[in-house]
């Protein structure tokens, strides 16, 4: 396991999040296997959010259940007197998007800095937050990036859906991909996998210490 001296010494940083990717020790493979490993994401995924809900519980002023509603973000969280205060998505980030630059030059994003999310996801959490006017918020729990991360150590970075708007609404397409189906995508005879993501950056969101 790599100290944390030796990570610092072994990539160059040149900004927040941004690192040089010719010169890394660990290159990220920029070739997809089609091997997206959805089953694998969602039991992450869902690890993470209960570990969220027992934080919010314990930490903090407010509560936090899981939501069962159809199509709605994972967690609801609400205020001391039942009512509720906003809606929280919990996404899994372990792969890099190593093409970034060459299959979206106008996205202004570098692979070290990038994250994903599906895009019909997105665009139904704005819907939601315009019709119920209640907060949206999405949070990324980020592993597997060993240039941002010392390893073993996962981060979670999270924005509201109004700011990522704001960011939507500048670079429309510009920074939408679409990725192949591949092995993984399907489970138990059904397309379950995101194959149109859109991408954001580290420094468009704010980290969240637990």
């Amino acid at each position: 396991m790599a100290t944390k001296k030796h990570q610092t010494m072994s990539y160059i940083k040149i900004s927040d999040n941004h690192y040089d990717c010719t010169q890394c020790p660990t290159r990220c493979d920029g070739k997809s296997k089609l091997n997206y490993r959805f089953e694998d994401d969602v039991a992450f995924a869902e690890e993470q959010e209960q570990m969220i809900i027992d934080y919010i519980n314990t930490n903090t002023g407010y509560q936090a259940a899981k939501s069962h509603k159809d199509g709605y973000p994972d967690i609801e969280i609400y205020h001391k007197d039942g009512s509720l205060r906003s809606y929280l998505e919990i996404k899994a980030q372990r792969r890099t998007f190593m093409m970034v630059k060459e299959r979206l030059p106008q996205a202004d994003l570098v692979p070290s800095e990038t994250l994903a999310l599906n895009l019909s996801d997105l665009l139904r959490y704005f819907k939601i937050e315009k019709t119920e006017q209640i907060p949206v918020a999405i949070l990324w729990v980020l592993t597997d990036r060993p240039c941002v991360l010392h390893p073993d150590e996962q981060h979670f970075y999270y924005q509201h859906c109004r700011v990522l708007q704001t960011i939507y609404n500048k670079y429309k397409h510009k920074r939408r991909f679409r990725r192949q189906s591949g092995k993984g995508d399907i489970v138990n005879g059904e397309h379950k996998g995101v194959v149109v993501n859109y991408h954001f950056s580290l420094n468009e969101l704010k980290r969240w210490m637990i």
